[in-house]
């Protein structure tokens, strides 16, 4: 058989080998305003190319793109129904890359890789990400906080992970929040094991909100909660804080289950108790202001709105079953300081014992004079008055024995 016989049989297996589905290589012979169209090399088909087929960019000037003689690589689509010699069909550019990159994301989805993505536009819901084909970015997972205006990302590259992809659909859904938070997790891993409850380390506001504020500790962002900021009252976060502050907090908790940090502003510093009682010491005498009175007791001013307890066995050397019998909210009365606990933020006073000594009652012991100026902290707050109120009740209730 001639070679020219061996040729003609080899373009005619070629051609009737050409099915839809096929990839195969073409060749351009002329490119319109609307197409290109080309010859399916060493088999005598012609077919054409739409232009969306070829690019997706309305702007792209094919005749530019593309020239006579140029060699391309595409799917055939479909036969087209016209009565030309061989029939004529329609290939595709476009939707080749789409198949071949589906095979790469399908392995990149397989193996949990990260891959990247540049956002083409945003549509309701979420955005249109090129990540060799198109993929769907919803608004719910671009970030682990809500974000409410999307254009900004609009031709930013992003990080991305793949959670559902079917080619067969064309579906391809992409995530960033999952990825933020694999980042989250690692880096609240790395920070958690070198902090313990307890640690004061310095940090940086990053963001506030109505309940607290959020600080940076080592690329973590830990929480202060609003009734953390200060012993003063906030109404707002804003109000005494903002983004960028350099602060100073003490870890309060780890929660390693949900990966957070509870950070604490005003336990660096003294609490209005510590301020008020600095200069106060076991043994002290000063003259006090009789606050309040209740059944076991009576409350006396230390300094402003800090109290200690006189307890009704401490009123006088004489048995007094009320306090109210002897004494009045209102009337200056001599205390000596009989205890300070600073964990439980209370002070135990006495008026017996800062009566003056005699041999049945007072013994020996000598009493250190005490300036009540000294203490009258201007930081002081009625929630820090000394004593807890289960402390009151279990007194109460020690008294009905």
């Amino acid at each position: 058989m001639s070679e020219n016989s061996n040729q003609f049989l080899d373009a005619l297996k070629q051609m009737q080998g050409v099915e839809v589905g096929d990839i195969v290589d073409v060749e351009v012979l002329d490119v319109e305003e609307g197409q290109i169209d080309v010859g399916v090399e060493n088999a005598g088909i012609e077919g054409v190319i739409p232009r969306r087929e070829y690019t997706s960019d309305r702007n792209v000037d094919l005749r530019e793109a593309v020239k006579p003689g140029d060699k391309l690589k595409a799917l055939v689509l479909r036969k087209a129904g016209g009565d030309k010699e061989n029939g004529e069909f329609f290939f595709s550019v476009t939707r080749l890359k789409e198949r071949e990159a589906y095979d790469e994301l399908q392995k990149d989805f397989e193996a949990g890789k990260t891959i990247e993505g540049t956002v083409t536009s945003s549509v309701r819901g979420g955005l249109l990400v090129d990540v060799g084909t198109r993929g769907f970015l919803p608004a719910s997972l671009i970030s682990n906080r809500y974000v409410s205006d999307l254009k900004p990302f609009i031709g930013k590259t992003m990080k991305l992970k793949i959670t559902e992809i079917d080619p067969s659909k064309n579906r391809l859904i992409l995530s960033h929040k999952d990825l933020i938070e694999e980042e989250r997790e690692e880096a609240f891993d790395k920070v958690a094991s070198q902090l313990v409850v307890g640690d004061v380390v310095e940090g940086k506001v990053s963001r506030l909100t109505n309940f607290g504020a959020f600080v940076d500790v080592g690329g973590v962002d830990g929480l202060v909660h609003i009734s953390e900021i200060s012993y003063k009252h906030v109404d707002k976060p804003s109000d005494v804080l903002k983004a960028g502050q350099d602060v100073k907090v003490k870890v309060i908790g780890i929660d390693d289950d949900r990966h957070r940090i509870s950070l604490s502003i005003k336990q660096t510093e003294p609490s209005p108790f510590e301020q008020a009682t600095a200069d106060l010491h076991e043994g002290d005498v000063f003259e006090g202001e009789v606050k309040s009175l209740t059944n076991f007791g009576a409350f006396v001013e230390v300094a402003d709105g800090i109290q200690g307890l006189v307890h009704v066995s401490e009123i006088s050397y004489k048995h007094v079953d009320k306090p109210s019998d002897v004494l009045k909210v209102g009337q200056k009365v001599k205390v000596k300081v009989l205890n300070i606990d600073p964990g439980e933020r209370r002070i135990s006073l006495s008026m017996k014992a800062a009566e003056p000594k005699n041999s049945e009652n007072e013994g020996n012991r000598s009493h250190s004079s005490y300036n009540r100026n000294s203490v009258n902290k201007k930081y002081m707050n009625n929630d820090d008055s000394g004593f807890a109120l289960g402390d009151i009740i279990g007194d109460q209730l020690k008294d009905r024995r």
